[in-house]
């Protein structure tokens, strides 16, 4: 039941942690030991002389972002801690260039529960909170390690979201991590999983195994395909119906779930001196100890979101370093992210644009009408790597389209610059012989110009026909390197003389005159995808690639017929893009209220 609760006194921000839940993760994320010691999740035995600290990615307390954000003064750490003979015990913070200073300290000798106290007065630029344990003469045992805040006087509702299509396996497993932890269930009201798929998670045997555990508190909602957006949004449909005033923490299905994660997202929401939206940051899934980024923002002009905040750490072992500085976010990708009930309230639902872009509009909006968002360090769940995605993807219409529907909403498409940077990438493109990859981006700029009408299925139709529309291009079939359709002795591999080239645009118009006229190295060339760099394989006339997903190879091919009919349509088109954005632009702007609405939704839901 989505109800409200009410405040016990002390708000639990964050557990202790020991270890992950997961072997693929690195126990140093959590704690580090220099001695003998053995730990679980929860507890750390330490020898004599053994010394741990938590000054790890999931073991610091980000005191910086409380003290910016929320209504909290102070914070309290308490530990059961069980000494042999001695256990020094110090709580040490730290300022935005790294400098360790002590808070407070205590030494145990027997058994005590501690708790050391710290003030969140001198963290507005950076810093953070940690524990620190020495077992001197004697064994240590530490357990019940908690982080707990001043509570306000009611804890809202929470459900959570999953979004899943035909990722059974990972959906479940997800569903899984949440059902494995009770204090997670306990402070969880909802979990709705919605299934757009064929291959049914209610089917998994792990799902029926775990589904008990939640009681009625889980939701199983089966429709159409509408993608991310249309997923995510029937969690917020469903929740803000139950109850206006319940948060909701949209999660990804195909991550590995922290369940940690959740409590501290729940509880930073819970005191926030406004309404904000909440992210989790992202790790790697296979590097699992490297984050994606510290926080991201949208470059509108040139249409690039996921562009790093200025000074965020960035493709980083969080085993080497920490964040010390707060950095702000623009926004927050949906891998696991909470959205309070005033912002739905506020300003609707999200956009029904299938997916790419949602997130980021969403989050754009909710700025928009006063509303951060906040991406907590030291909540992060771990989500696939994205660079190995191939950038020559369908996906990629969506992500053209949908870049410029939400230009279009919050900033102006009709520049100049924005025009001329989509002829470079297309034309980039061509001399790569990457022609399905033009034709998918000039495929998303047609139908942005159709109008807001092209979202009244949701993006099903669309999903198909440029799935269809790739199907005409060669090079973007993906085959087994060993059974490629080439002969592997007349394969010969060239790797790249430089980075980048010094005047990148000369270079690109002498290759589109090498690429036109034929004067290109011919024979059959293998390039490494490290190497797949536009500059050097325009040197050739037949190319096999690796794909970023090093499952396979692309095999491209010098078509001038094809090169000449794409860049014909793509004067044509931005030509379009010049005389018809601001009116298009006004077309989407004017329809956002009806396209946003539940009414809308609704719709699309019963289709």
């Amino acid at each position: 039941m989505l109800a409200e609760h009410e405040g016990t006194g002390r708000l639990l921000a964050q557990r202790g942690l020991f270890a992950g839940t997961s072997p693929i993760v690195n126990d140093g994320l959590y704690v580090v030991v220099k001695g003998r010691s053995d730990h679980t999740r929860f507890d750390l035995h330490l020898e004599r002389d053994a010394r741990a600290h938590t000054n790890t990615y999931f073991g610091r307390f980000a005191a910086s972002y409380w003290q910016r954000w929320t209504t909290v003064r102070e914070v309290v750490v308490s530990a059961r801690v069980e000494a042999e003979a001695r256990c020094k015990v110090r709580l040490v913070a730290s300022d935005i260039a790294g400098h360790r200073r002590i808070v407070g300290s205590t030494v145990v000798r027997g058994t005590e529960t501690i708790s050391l106290t710290a003030s969140l007065d001198k963290f507005v630029d950076g810093g953070a909170l940690w524990v620190e344990f020495d077992a001197a003469g004697g064994a240590v045992d530490i357990s019940e390690l908690e982080w707990t805040v001043e509570s306000p006087p009611t804890v809202r509702p929470v459900a959570i979201a999953i979004c899943t299509f035909n990722r059974a396996k990972d959906c479940a497993d997800t569903v899984a991590a949440l059902a494995s932890d009770d204090r997670v269930l306990a402070a969880l009201d909802a979990v709705y999983v919605v299934d757009q798929g064929t291959d049914l998670v209610q089917d998994r045997e792990l799902y029926q195994e775990v589904a008990p555990r939640f009681e009625d508190k889980l939701h199983y909602v089966r429709q159409p395909n509408l993608g991310g957006a249309g997923g995510f949004t029937r969690g917020l449909y469903e929740v803000s119906a139950a109850n206006e005033h319940a948060d909701v923490i949209l999660m990804d299905d195909d991550i590995l779930c922290e369940p940690e994660t959740v409590l501290r997202l729940n509880a930073f929401a819970n005191v926030t001196v406004e309404p904000t939206l909440v992210g989790a940051q992202m790790l790697y899934l296979l590097n699992p100890d490297y984050l994606n980024v510290g926080a991201e923002e949208v470059h509108l002009h040139r249409l690039a979101h996921g562009q790093k905040v200025e000074k965020a750490l960035g493709n980083t072992s969080m085993l080497k370093r920490n964040q010390e500085r707060r950095v702000d976010a623009g926004y927050n990708a949906w891998w696991t992210c909470l959205i309070p009930a005033e912002v739905v309230k506020q300003i609707g639902l999200p956009i029904p644009i299938f997916f790419q872009w949602d997130d980021v509009e969403y989050g754009i909006r909710a700025r928009e009408a006063g509303f951060v968002t906040v991406t907590l360090p030291n909540a992060a769940v771990w989500h696939a790597d994205f660079y190995w995605k191939d950038h020559d993807d369908w996906a990629r219409y969506f992500s053209t389209r949908n870049s410029l529907i939400v230009g279009a909403l919050h900033g102006d498409v009709t520049t100049k610059f924005i025009r001329r940077q989509f002829l470079r990438q297309i034309s980039e493109y061509l001399v790569a012989m990457q022609y399905g990859l033009a034709a998918t981006t000039l495929r998303g700029i047609e139908d942005f110009l159709s109008g807001p009408d092209v979202l009244r299925d949701g993006g099903i139709e669309a999903m198909a026909a440029i799935r269809r529309e790739r199907a005409e291009y060669p090079e973007t079939v993906n085959h087994p390197a060993a059974t490629a359709p080439v002969r592997a002795a007349d394969l010969t591999t060239r790797r790249a003389a430089k980075d980048h080239p010094s005047r990148p645009l000369l270079v690109l118009f002498k290759r589109a005159v090498y690429q036109w006229f034929g004067k290109t190295q011919h024979g059959l060339i293998g390039v490494p995808r490290e190497d797949a760099h536009w500059w050097h394989v325009s040197l050739f006339d037949h190319v096999v690639v690796t794909d970023a997903s090093q499952s396979g190879v692309r095999i491209r091919r010098r078509d001038k017929k094809k090169a000449d009919k794409l860049i014909k349509r793509t004067f044509a088109l931005l030509k379009r893009l010049e005389d018809e954005g601001e009116s298009v632009q006004q077309k989407y702007r004017d329809a956002v209220p009806e396209l946003t609405s539940r009414e809308n939704w609704a719709r699309l839901y019963s289709k």
